[in-house]
C-alpha cells in the first residue's frame, strides 16, 4: 500500500522492529502524558487563511543560521539510528540532504562524525549532552569543527535521563552490534548489559552525564569552539531571556518528545512566549509531535524559524532506509507547501502570528 501520510509510516514500522526497541522509540516518561499532549496541543491551533493572494508560486526555502534549506525543516538529533537500520544516520543524512532539510546528529550517533559528514549535503549540526568527562566533549567539538558540522546543540533538559517505563519493563540496553561510534566504549560501558527492570540508557546518564552545569558554563564552552551554540530544551521564556543574555545563537523549544519532565508543557504551547521574548535576537526552532506539514505551517505562525522532525524519520528508515526517510521528510515539504498555497502565505516570510486564531 502506498504510504500517503506521515502517520502511515508509524504501523509499518512497528512491525519490522523488534518489541524493546520500539519501546524505547516511541515511549515517553513517567506516566506518558505528553505523547498524546503534544497531539493535542497542535490540534488546538486553529489557522484563519487569507484570500485573493497571488499564490501562483509559493516557495519555502528558507535560511537558518546561514544555512540554506528547501524546507524550514530539520531532522532532530536522535541516538542510535542503526537500531532502525543497517544504514543508521549515514541514510538519513543523505536523506536529509535530498530533501534540503538540515541534519542534526546525535553525539550518540551509531556512525562516526565524519561519514554523516560525507553523507550530508546540507547544513549539518552536532548535538551534545554534557558529560563529566570535558575532554571527552572538547574531542567531539574538534572533530565536528574539522568535519564542517555548523553549530553545536546543546541539549540542557537532561541532567539525566527520566525514569521511562517501558525500558525498565524490557530492561532495555543497546545491542551488542551497536554503539555509539564517535565515543569511548569505556565511556559507554553501561549502555550494553540488559538488566531486569532496569535501564541501561538512564543507568548510562546517571554515571556520565555533569548535573552540576550552570548558565557559567556556557561561557567556559564559548570560549573553547568557533562554532555557534544553540540550546536545546528550552521551555520557560526566563531561560530563553537567559540564553540570549549567554550570547547562544538559537534555541530549541522541546520537551524531549516527552521523555524528560513528564506534565511538561508541550512545545507549541510554550512557543510563542518564547519567541515573542527572543525577538529575533537569535534562531528558534522547535520540536514536538509534528506529523504534516500543516503541523510545520502553524509552528512557522507562531514563531519558528524551523521546526524539527523526529520520530517520523525513524519510522520512514525502519521502513526503506534512506529512501524512507526522505519519503517522510518530502511529504512534510510537499504538504507544507500546499498548506501556504491555501492559506495565502507564498513565503516562510509572510508566516505570521496573524494567521493563528486567538492570537
Amino acid at each position: 500500500m502506498q504510504l500517503l501520510s506521515v502517520d502511515e509510516y508509524e504501523a509499518p514500522a512497528r512491525g519490522r522492529l523488534p518489541a524493546d526497541v520500539w519501546a524505547f522509540l516511541a515511549g515517553g516518561s513517567g506516566s506518558e502524558s505528553l505523547i498524546g499532549g503534544a497531539r493535542r496541543a497542535l490540534d488546538r491551533i486553529r489557522l484563519r487563511p487569507s484570500v485573493l493572494v497571488d499564490v501562483s508560486r509559493c516557495d519555502p526555502a528558507t535560511t537558518v543560521l546561514g544555512g540554506a534549506l528547501a524546507a524550514p525543516l530539520g531532522v532532530a538529533p536522535m541516538a542510535y539510528h542503526r537500531l532502525c537500520h543497517p544504514q543508521g544516520e549515514v541514510a538519513s543524512a543523505r536523506a536529509a540532504g535530498e530533501q534540503g532539510a538540515l541534519y542534526i546528529a546525535s553525539m550518540f550517533a551509531s556512525r562516526t562524525l565524519e561519514e554523516i559528514a560525507e553523507a550530508t549535503s546540507g547544513p549539518r549540526w552536532l548535538q551534545l549532552y554534557w558529560l563529566r568527562e570535558r575532554e571527552v566533549l572538547l574531542g567531539l567539538i574538534e572533530r565536528a569543527e574539522a568535519a564542517g558540522y555548523g553549530a553545536l546543540v546543546l541539549t540542557v533538559d537532561a541532567p539525566r535521563v527520566a525514569r521511562r517505563l517501558r525500558d525498565l519493563r524490557h530492561g532495555f540496553a543497546l545491542p551488542d552490534q551497536i554503539r555509539a561510534a564517535n565515543l569511548d566504549p569505556a565511556v559507554m560501558a553501561a549502555t550494553h548489559g540488559s538488566r531486569p527492570g532496569d535501564s541501561g540508557i538512564a543507568r548510562h546518564s546517571r554515571e556520565q552525564f555533569d548535573a552540576s552545569i550552570t548558565w557559567a558554563d556556557l561561557d567556559w564552552l564559548r570560549a573553547r569552539t568557533r562554532l555557534p551554540l544553540v540550546l536545546k530544551g528550552i521551555l520557560d521564556p526566563e531561560d530563553a531571556r537567559r540564553a540570549v543574555a549567554h550570547g547562544v545563537a538559537g534555541v530549541v523549544v522541546s520537551n524531549h518528545g516527552g521523555r524528560q519532565l513528564d506534565h511538561a508543557i508541550p512545545s507549541m504551547e510554550a512557543l510563542p512566549e518564547i519567541a515573542d521574548v527572543v525577538a529575533g535576537q537569535c534562531a528558534v526552532l522547535v520540536d514536538g509531535g509534528i506529523r504534516s506539514g500543516i503541523d510545520v505551517l502553524k509552528a512557522l505562525a507562531l514563531g519558528a524559524d524551523a521546526a524539527l522532525i523526529g520520530r517520523p524519520v525513524l519510522w520512514g528508515l525502519a521502513c526503506g532506509g534512506q529512501a524512507g526517510a526522505a519519503a517522510v521528510l518530502g511529504l512534510l515539504r510537499e504538504e507544507l507547501t500546499e498548506a501556504m498555497v491555501l492559506s495565502g502565505r507564498p513565503s516562510v516570510a509572510s508566516l505570521d502570528r496573524g494567521l493563528v486564531a486567538g492570537y
